[in-house]
């Protein structure tokens, strides 16, 4: 069904960045202008651009329909044309319901985080700018289309993380994130021309592509699909690409919620859903992204036990996640995975915000052991995030153990029991560091206690919200095992996913497993960190302390290589082969114009006897010739 709104969805907020840039220049400029048109604009068009969906979704539901819009043609060469088009099925509105809503959450969360900022207008102008972005690639109906969003948000990412440049630590982050991305979005280009060639089609559709990907043959197909997930290892930061990551917490916090939340790491799930046609038919390909997933997910949380910055925290615990995504995807169950997305949302972006709040509260303190020794009385933001802590641990019956669960259990039933068991200790260890960071910061003896600390509302707010989808989302696929709908697995009926069909009581000893392994993470966090020293910090020293020296790793081989190459190509290279070449040439006709030059010394005798003596050799020539 074709229908205007739906570029809509995307113009909203695009032009909400489009005002809010040009009022910014004019507020630099000329005139000040209060940060209250830069707010109402800011939030304003995310929440139209929800209500647009929500409008969009309750039409779908009511009469069945997908939604199209084709604005024109934007390439036409030889037999390929790709359309500007817009395709809202029920994958591309179900990610862009809680896109657009969790999105205009963080955004009113902003306004008190980022109140009283030189630069406020600037940053509303980007977050609008960042939403806009991953809403064209969600919504996107080619992957040539899909692509544009892809770099937008890598771009707004990078311009948000290094937003307080000032700072050379936040550029090097945000150049860090802008780099990565770019080995990983090379091989997501790379994979679409393969798959254009492979099918044989004369349109990039997901349709055109999907009706044609018979044509290719396994190999190319089997190219296309590991080079297009290399670019989700880049967005989704999965190993060995992740490693930008925890240092774009250099950006403020609410575009770390934003980025972990609702945009920008959750791309990589939604492209391999997209190509769900695709990756059902080259399974080997979809056993490496989740065993991708399930190492990177451990890695995570292995490194998260010991970290002290309480975004990195956080930061690593979305690559963990993120993992458990993967999981699910690599092994067909397309739905479990995205209602995992969905779950995490909600979560992750009140642990952020929540986070937030106590940064500002301890004057930008982000160590945890020095924010538990001037510890603030935050009863509202205390009380939901111990809600994100218990939901991402996968405690019963918040959200995130429905949604984890049911990844577990698609591992378990299709007999990949080292995942499985990967999965199972990762949500040990998520568990342990989750709380570990509760205990620290809220539980563990302090002997400075300060007096209530106001939060405005436009924080708390949006955390209140937040909470309840954290506690109650996991009822939207409830198990059919206690008389649940899995509403989100028939929504995405679309995609073909695998389902769990083992029996009840296997499922059921699962499910204790899971509660038992959480639970067991949660009493050693408690026994180690609820009494803990916080005046005796843990020792930032070690391998896992250091993030197994990845970092330096990656330095060592690709940074100072490549350092080293482009010293070589400069100084030998260029300097001496090519350079040296072609100077030794020049130098050689300079000095032969030099010895021609002799002859230019403006002496009209010296003159008249060249002439003398040509046309002297002209007389002997001819001489000669006529034979005189």
């Amino acid at each position: 069904m074709n229908t205007p709104l739906l570029v809509w969805i995307i113009l909203a907020p695009l032009l909400g960045a489009i005002l809010n840039a040009g009022f910014y220049f004019y507020h630099i400029k000329k005139q000040k202008i209060s940060d209250k048109i830069f707010s109402i604009i800011g939030t304003g068009t995310p929440l139209i651009a929800f209500l647009i969906t929500l409008y969009l979704f309750l039409q779908m539901k009511e009469e069945g329909v997908i939604f199209t819009q084709n604005l024109f043609t934007w390439i036409s060469i030889g037999d390929l044309t790709i359309q500007m088009s817009f395709l809202g099925d029920n994958l591309a509105i179900f990610m862009s319901m809680f896109v657009t809503f969790v999105g205009w959450l963080i955004h009113i969360y902003a306004i008190g985080y980022m109140k009283g900022d030189d630069a406020f207008g600037k940053f509303f102008a980007y977050f609008n700018l960042f939403l806009a972005s991953m809403l064209i690639l969600v919504l996107a109906d080619n992957p040539v289309i899909l692509f544009i969003g892809w770099e937008g948000v890598g771009v707004c990412s990078y311009l948000l993380i290094a937003f307080y440049y000032g700072d050379k630590e936040n550029v090097i982050a945000g150049n860090k994130a802008f780099i990565a991305n770019r080995v990983g979005d090379f091989g997501f280009l790379l994979g679409v021309v393969t798959l254009f060639f492979a099918v044989g089609a004369d349109s990039l559709s997901f349709s055109t592509i999907e009706a044609n990907i018979s044509n290719a043959s396994s190999e190319l197909l089997i190219l296309s699909g590991f080079l297009l997930f290399v670019g989700a290892m880049g967005k989704s930061a999965q190993i060995p690409l992740y490693v930008w990551l925890p240092d774009a917490m250099a950006g403020p916090t609410p575009i770390s919620a934003l980025i972990h939340a609702a945009t920008m790491v959750t791309a990589g799930v939604y492209m391999v859903a997209r190509f769900h046609f695709l990756y059902s038919g080259i399974e080997n390909i979809g056993l490496f992204i989740a065993y991708i997933g399930a190492f990177s997910a451990l890695f995570a949380a292995i490194i998260a036990t010991k970290q002290q910055d309480i975004k990195k925290i956080l930061a690593y615990s979305t690559m963990s996640q993120l993992g458990y995504m993967f999981i699910a995807v690599g092994l067909g169950f397309y739905s479990s995975g995205l209602f995992h997305v969905f779950t995490h949302a909600f979560f992750k972006a009140m642990l952020f915000m929540g986070a937030g709040g106590i940064i500002i509260a301890l004057h930008h303190e982000q160590n945890i052991f020095k924010i538990a020794q001037h510890r603030a009385q935050l009863p509202i933001i205390h009380f939901t995030f111990l809600v994100g802590v218990i939901a991402i641990s996968g405690i019963p019956p918040f959200s995130g153990f429905f949604s984890k669960d049911a990844i577990l259990a698609a591992a378990f039933q299709e007999g990949e029991y080292l995942l499985w068991g990967i999965g199972m200790f990762t949500a040990f260890l998520t568990a342990f560091y989750m709380f570990r960071l509760y205990f620290i910061i809220f539980v563990a003896p302090t002997k400075n206690v300060s007096q209530h600390i106001y939060t405005s509302k436009t924080i708390t707010f949006p955390l209140l919200v937040l909470s309840i989808g954290a506690i109650a989302a996991g009822f939207l696929n409830y198990p059919a095992i206690f008389g649940g709908e899995t509403m989100v697995d028939a929504w995405l009926v679309q995609l073909n996913s695998n389902v769990i069909h083992m029996s009840h009581s296997t499922e059921y000893i699962l499910m204790a497993a899971s509660i038992i392994v959480a639970v067991a993470g949660i009493f050693v966090a408690y026994k180690k960190y609820a009494k803990f020293d916080i005046y005796k910090p843990e020792s930032e020293k070690g391998i896992i302390a250091n993030k197994f020296f990845v970092d330096e790793f990656y330095d060592k081989i690709f940074v100072q290589a490549s350092k080293k190459l482009s010293t070589f190509i400069d100084k030998v290279v260029d300097e001496k082969i090519i350079d040296g070449f072609i100077m030794t040439v020049c130098n050689e006709f300079v000095s032969f114009g030099k010895k021609v030059a002799t002859i230019q010394n403006a002496n009209v005798r010296f003159y008249a006897g060249f002439m003398l003596v040509g046309m002297s050799c002209i007389f002997v020539y001819l001489y000669i010739l006529l034979g005189l």
